[in-house]
């Protein structure tokens, strides 16, 4: 985290950063507004305008330092501000059926992935990734994930094209679960726990699920917010493997270096589920914390977008596509497998 704290450094170091974050303050304005006026995923217009704007990041440029800290510390800040989102209560008033679906879904989707992924020839890395952002919350995860997981040549490329199947695939959801569990014929708490445990980012699940009725939005609106709770054992399992791989030399070399077992942001997500746990936070305040935990990781993926070359995404070929396609697939009939038994 003490790139987070770059702002302390003096007053250079802020003019330093100043171009680049108003330039990325400046895309997550623009993808704001297209996003609430035209219905698609605030996150991927980010993405997208930041691709645009890829000359902004040239090194030699005066805005390369502030990209690189939006892309970094203002995404550490946004994951963290996330915990705003999440109280125990509303994991315990879900009882333990749709608790139990959450967990075993999400587990065996990260594990199937990875798997899937080396089978396909690449890192079981990668497989985290895909997997975290499919069974998790999406775009917001992937960032989180992409945040605690080693240093890699194209670990960016990685976490770009994991936003953009991610979110296609989840507003493609958002067109199509509504339909299957009309056509299925579930209940209103059924279709909610469908929906809640099966599309991937938060938005999309709220729009899916008022769109059938109030009942199933409420439902659907837990239910992923106990996805995102599982966020934080995934981030401490990313972290793991980095701490080790450091260790062995792979990444930073000396034991010395190893990176912290739990960071610094993941700390403060469990710490601010935890105090809103105790209702003693006001509402102004969590809807507070929401809005600036949307800035910041619209900000950072805009960053993210700037610093990438969209050549680089056009050469990711079928097999990447094909992997996150079938592990939206295999999530969805898990969650119906499972709600047969449980709910």
């Amino acid at each position: 985290m003490g790139a987070s704290l770059t702002w302390a450094a003096g007053p250079a170091r802020a003019r330093a950063l100043f171009p680049g974050v108003l330039a990325c303050g400046v895309v997550a304005a623009a993808a704001t507004f297209l996003g609430e006026h035209y219905g698609a995923p605030v996150l991927l217009f980010a993405l997208l305008l930041g691709l645009a704007m890829n000359f902004l990041a040239d090194e030699a440029g005066p805005c390369a330092p502030g990209i690189e800290w939006c892309a970094r510390s203002v995404l550490r800040l946004g994951v963290a501000l996330l915990g705003l989102r999440i109280t125990l209560e509303q994991v315990v008033a879900l009882g333990w059926g749709p608790v139990a679906l959450v967990v075993v879904s999400v587990a065996t989707t990260i594990a199937l992935s990875m798997g899937v992924a080396r089978w396909l020839g690449f890192q079981g890395l990668f497989g985290l990734l895909t997997g975290g952002a499919t069974a998790i919350c999406g775009a917001s995860a992937a960032l989180a994930l992409a945040a605690a997981l080693p240093a890699h040549p194209q670990k960016e490329r990685a976490t770009l094209f994991t936003v953009i199947g991610v979110s296609a695939l989840s507003t493609f959801a958002m067109v199509a679960y509504p339909m299957l569990v009309r056509a299925l014929g579930l209940s209103p708490q059924q279709a909610g726990i469908f929906l809640g445990g099966t599309i991937h980012d938060v938005a999309q699940v709220v729009g899916a699920g008022y769109s059938l009725s109030a009942e199933t939005g409420d439902v659907a609106t837990l239910v992923k917010l106990l996805r995102v709770a599982m966020l934080l054992p995934v981030i401490v399992l990313a972290a793991a493997i980095t701490r080790a791989r450091a260790s062995a030399g792979s990444d930073a070399g000396a034991a010395g270096e190893r990176p912290p077992l739990l960071p610094g942001f993941a700390v403060a997500f469990a710490l601010l589920v935890a105090i809103n746990s105790t209702g003693w936070v006001p509402a102004a305040v969590q809807a507070f914390g929401n809005d600036a935990s949307r800035w910041c990781l619209v900000a950072a993926i805009a960053g993210i977008g700037m610093k990438t070359q969209l050549k680089e995404l056009a050469t990711v070929g079928f097999k990447p596509v094909a992997l996150m396609i079938g592990e939206t697939v295999f999530l969805a009939a898990l969650a119906l497998t499972l709600m047969r038994w449980w709910i």
